[in-house]
């Protein structure tokens, strides 16, 4: 097993040394000067080559690339001053001369705009967008199962062609489009009967509260957030759900007289829902990616609006962030979902 867990962590890697490579390259042949950006357009020319000096912008772009991995890397070289110390919070390793060997937290560097790190920028949105993609995913878990088990139990009928339905429009919709109609019809049209507004974030502050949570404005972003995988669980179950209960073992329950509640939830179910774990947690990590524009439209304060409003104001190294700590999440989640296969199906080889 171990091999195994290390051979993934390899492959894993390896895709974000490539993302790594891609997003480097990306953004640094889109226009515009990243020491003007931080400094605004009236900074004198001693404070730009100040931050050009900073960033290694000064430099050959093969030398700021390997700036950006020591930046990047949790294992890293540095000068041992009391400048460096603050910005990268380090513990020596090994030290040479001024020379030190270090072990920190991988460096994504200051925004352009705000000139915060981006770290902290992540810490503060990232749980935000991940409390919206689980209560989507949880939201989409329980409504498509219950709609694949009723559309399977009432195969052929008017129940199971709606359910059908509204699977295909649930798969089709594009979020973007699907979350202004869901803000517009919940959020200002109905808006007097369902008590939610068409835009809000999870956290809030009121000068006399303090910080305040408003779990409403979780809702229709949850909604719009959740409608595809929910229309992807829909069909998986229905087709699961089929197929078990043409088995064998579920026709001799029929046949001792087992009721039907107990044949559906207690049998069929149980062996009908590995597919859809399998799309749960694969899900979750296209649920962060997806939040980007769904959190933009609904003004929800998370991961996916801090980078499309960075991406707005060419604050590259917001976005940059963004999207690599998007990627290590999939590499992450692709690596213990393999794992696991490995650990509860013995048709997988650990090779």
């Amino acid at each position: 097993m171990l091999p195994y867990a290390i051979k993934k962590i390899l492959y894993g890697l390896a895709v974000m040394a490539g993302v790594v490579v891609v997003v480097f390259v990306l953004f640094n042949v889109l226009p515009g000067d990243p020491a003007r950006m931080t400094m605004g357009q009236r900074s004198d020319v001693q404070s730009l080559e100040a931050v050009r000096k900073e960033f290694g912008l000064d430099k050959s772009r093969p030398v700021q690339f390997l700036l950006y991995l020591n930046d990047l890397s949790p294992v890293s070289f540095h000068q041992d001053d009391v400048q460096n110390k603050e910005k990268y919070g380090y513990a020596v390793l090994f030290k040479t001369g001024t020379q030190v060997t270090v072990l920190k937290w991988p460096y994504l560097r200051r925004s352009y705009q705000t000139k915060r790190d981006v770290m902290t920028i992540l810490k503060e949105t990232v749980p935000n967008t991940f409390i919206l993609a689980f209560a989507s995913m949880v939201f989409a878990a329980i409504i498509g199962v219950f709609l694949g088990i009723v559309s399977a139990v009432h195969k052929d009928t008017w129940i199971d062609k709606a359910a059908n339905a509204f699977a295909i429009l649930g798969i089709s919709a594009p979020a973007f489009f699907a979350g202004i109609v869901i803000a517009w019809f919940f959020g200002f049209v109905l808006s007097d009967y369902t008590g939610l507004n068409m835009s809000g974030s999870l956290y809030s502050y009121d000068p006399f509260k303090g910080e305040i949570i408003t779990w409403k404005n979780l809702v229709l972003p949850t909604l719009t957030l959740g409608l595809r995988p929910l229309a992807i669980i829909v069909q998986l179950t229905r087709t699961a759900m089929l197929d078990v209960l043409a088995q064998d073992y579920i026709r001799t329950a029929r046949a001792k007289g087992l009721g039907r509640h107990a044949i559906i939830y207690k049998h069929a179910l149980r062996n009908a829902l590995n597919p859809v774990i399998t799309a749960i947690s694969g899900w979750f990590a296209s649920l962060l990616a997806g939040s980007f524009f769904v959190e933009y439209i609904f003004g929800y304060n998370g991961l996916g609006r801090t980078t499309v409003t960075a991406l707005e104001m060419s604050d590259f190294p917001v976005v940059m962030g963004s999207i690599l700590f998007i990627a290590f999440v999939f590499v992450v989640i692709n690596i213990l979902v393999d794992l696991l296969y490995a650990l509860v199906d013995p048709r997988v080889k650990l090779a």
